[in-house]
């Protein structure tokens, strides 16, 4: 448990096939279904201080209670995750801490002397940022903001990994919208 955020609740992977990865990880590991999304909607995206259109793959699933995050870059905008596969790796790229209450979880985190590199926003209350931390290969921290429709999807991702017995491993995304 983290001192300044308290427990890891996701586990970031950056992967060169979305679609093999997730095959893996419910075929061979047994861990899914997976809620995948081939384009999310990323608004206020900076990195490094400028905006870019992100076209990331992402895909979710639930291990008890830890997120595992895929995560596959459809074009070369600047991001954490481009400079992680420039520099040769895949794999494990991020943790990441939740809160309901972001603002007051991001002061803490700049008060420890933390500096915010890449943000955005997943539809409302769906802030989340990366730290200036990717000096140690995989354990860059993200912050992310679960509060209102994208902490209800969470939950509902938890509750599908509940007993799965390993049919229909790939399943949409809901539409944030409509949570």
């Amino acid at each position: 448990m983290s001192r300044i955020f308290g427990e890891i609740r996701q586990l970031g992977y950056v992967v060169p096939d979305i679609e093999a990865a997730m095959a893996y990880w419910s075929k061979t590991l047994g861990v899914g279904p997976w809620f995948y999304n081939p384009q999310v909607p990323i608004e206020n995206y900076r990195y490094r201080g400028e905006t870019h259109v992100p076209h990331n793959s992402v895909a979710l699933a639930n291990s008890g209670d830890v997120q595992v995050e895929l995560i596959q870059c459809r074009n070369d905008v600047p991001s954490m995750y481009r400079d992680f596969l420039r520099a040769g790796r895949t794999g494990l790229q991020h943790v990441a801490y939740w809160t309901e209450d972001y603002d007051n979880a991001l002061a803490k985190a700049e008060s420890h002397g933390l500096h915010v590199v890449m943000s955005g926003e997943v539809g409302r209350n769906g802030r989340f940022c990366y730290f200036d931390t990717e000096y140690h290969p995989g354990a860059v921290v993200e912050l992310s903001e679960v509060a209102g429709p994208k902490g209800e999807l969470f939950r509902r991702i938890r509750a599908a990994s509940q007993g799965w017995d390993g049919s229909d491993p790939v399943r949409p995304f809901p539409d944030l919208s409509t949570l």
